[in-house]
């Protein structure tokens, strides 16, 4: 029910989904009215009488409307009926309820947003965090890293993906002391043999395919996901405006249209919709508001390959590994009523 489309560009999704997906099966939550003219046999409508607005308000998602989609959604995933959850509403509810309903992973204090960056190699670089907190210390980027990692690992197979640190410069002694600090938590990291750790990476680097993983703060992770998406924008502009009425634009549009096309492609952010909320003791994924068919589906795929390959296993099981070492950088590893 949540995005900027709703129905009319999830249903479709969902059906190209489930066609190319043989073993995969769908529960679309929502207003029983909306979805009603969907009919599929791996499918079935979970009725919710509510639905979160993209003007909602945290407080009112997370205590008001608590029979909303997005909140039965959720529910599903914790009571055991669905692997995962997609949602592409309101991205501070979604988190706020997710947290409330899931709880987070032990050894976990703050859950974030994981998304995929277009690079020039053709794939994507996985960035974290992309808004979730824009206020982390240390010992938080630290578990973004332990997570980022797992999940690379999960949805790509590199045994031990390469982890980069957001900076001004890829030197030790630029960044601020949380920058610093983060960096030798994250060295220690990698000689215990919990990550593999590259360095500090500048803004560039997320788009050249540096590293497999950038982390960052939420602040800093938003804004580039934002600039990004500028970036995709301006070149699904310049392809329209090559085929403009100008007979010389025209001729100009035809001769650049493979450059122009390849590169539109090579940006192209549905090719890596779906961000994972990493943290919780559950899967949840966040597309984006806007996203088209196209942009959902991808968001579904990415949701069901981490369902498929065990993301939440492989999750714990990062996060055992580096229970000493997250200890030892004064983190408490909160019980199930510390996470409520």
């Amino acid at each position: 029910m949540g995005g900027d489309h709703g129905p009319s560009v999830i249903l479709p999704a969902c059906r190209q989904f489930l066609n190319q997906y043989p073993h995969a099966s769908l529960l679309l939550v929502g207003l029983p009215d909306a979805l009603s003219s969907f009919s599929h046999p791996r499918a079935r409508i979970v009725a919710a009488t509510e639905v979160v607005s993209m003007e909602d308000a945290i407080e009112v998602a997370l205590r008001r409307k608590k029979d909303s989609s997005m909140r039965v959604a959720i529910e599903q995933v914790r009571d055991g009926h669905a692997q995962a959850a997609v949602s592409a509403g309101n991205t501070g509810a979604l988190m706020a309820i997710a947290r409330y309903v899931l709880k987070t992973l032990e050894g976990i204090d703050r859950p974030a947003i994981a998304g995929q960056m277009p690079n020039i190699k053709g794939g994507g670089t996985t960035m974290l965090d992309l808004g979730a907190n824009v206020d982390s210390t240390p010992e938080h980027l630290l578990q973004f890293a332990l997570m980022g990692s797992a999940l690379v690992s999960v949805l790509t197979g590199i045994d031990k993906p390469l982890v980069g640190l957001l900076n001004i410069g890829e030197e030790a002694i630029k960044g601020n002391e949380i920058i610093k600090k983060t960096a030798e938590l994250l060295r220690s990291a990698a000689n215990s043999g919990d990550l593999n750790f590259y360095g500090n990476v500048e803004g560039n680097d997320i788009f050249k395919g540096t590293a497999d993983i950038v982390v960052c703060d939420g602040f800093v992770g938003n804004v580039a996901l934002k600039a990004s998406e500028g970036l995709a924008a301006m070149a699904r502009h310049f392809l329209k405006k090559s085929f403009s009425r100008n007979i010389f634009t025209v001729i100009a549009g035809i001769i650049a249209y493979p450059a122009l096309s390849g590169y539109k492609k090579l940006v192209d952010h549905r090719l890596h919709n779906g961000a994972a909320l990493l943290g919780l003791r559950g899967l949840v994924f966040k597309s984006h508001g806007s996203a088209d068919v196209l942009a959902f589906r991808t968001a579904l795929q990415r949701a069901y390959d981490a369902a498929d390959h065990d993301l939440l296993a492989r999750l714990r099981s990062q996060l055992a590994h580096a229970a000493p070492l997250l200890t030892a950088s004064g983190q408490s590893h909160p019980t199930l009523s510390e996470s409520a």
